[in-house]
């Protein structure tokens, strides 16, 4: 059997990054594979609950530091209360976003010093990083107007409105930074991300993704799965 694995999912927003999450949870449950699914910010209720706190419109206005310092407390808890116990026990994990998230949005685009996000990423993830993170990508204008049409289609079915979050409502500019900062990641570790155009159709995207999960961590054939 194969070690559990870690896989993240990044990008900017409206790449459907959570569309593919359970699309290959699914793929890796008919392989025979137990997989865990969760999401950054959140995952553990600690953490859910810092999630609506970053992610309100009402949320009063905060610096970048104080909201790098609240997705690592969040991240903290998550790890400790989910990912190590789930990989511990011999099931997989698929988050939907993670630290690279971090490095672009308060990072890049955040402007805070890489050098505070890297001494916060040793001491929260230490050596719990990604074994393959898939990095969804589209250009900026595009992805956020898919997310657009994402809440009028809520809207007209009668689910909840899904009210603009505190990141989506942030400028162009500021999308336009998390996209490079993602490519850049992708070129400065391709041993561990995987980038891949998210202006596909949702079959192609999850093919792809599906190739490189063989091929970077099933290339043994093993199908893993707890022990």
């Amino acid at each position: 059997m194969t070690q559990a694995k870690f896989i993240t999912f990044e990008g900017g927003e409206g790449v459907g990054k959570s569309t593919q999450v359970k699309a290959l949870a699914r793929r890796l449950t008919a392989r025979g594979i137990t997989a865990t699914v969760t999401r950054e910010p959140g995952g553990s209720p600690f953490a859910e609950l810092i999630r609506d706190l970053l992610l309100s419109p009402q949320t009063p206005k905060h610096g970048p530091l104080s909201e790098t310092l609240l997705f690592n407390a969040a991240r903290a808890d998550h790890l400790a209360e989910i990912i190590r116990p789930e990989l511990a026990a011999g099931r997989w994990v698929i988050c939907d976003r993670f630290s690279d998230s971090t490095r672009a949005y308060q990072g890049a685009a955040g402007g805070i010093e890489m050098a505070t996000i890297a001494q916060l990423n040793e001491i929260v993830v230490g050596e719990t990083e990604p074994d393959l993170t898939i990095i969804l990508d589209m250009p900026a204008k595009e992805g956020l107007a898919r997310a657009s049409a994402r809440r009028g289609d809520a809207q007209s079915t009668s689910t909840p409105a899904q009210l603009v979050d505190t990141f989506e409502a942030r400028t162009l500019a500021f999308h336009e930074k998390l996209r490079r900062e993602f490519l850049r990641l992708a070129a400065e570790q391709p041993g561990r991300c995987v980038v891949i155009d998210g202006a596909q159709s949702i079959e192609q995207i999850g093919a792809q993704i599906w190739d490189a999960v063989e091929k970077r961590l099933l290339e043994s054939g093993d199908a893993g799965g707890e022990p």
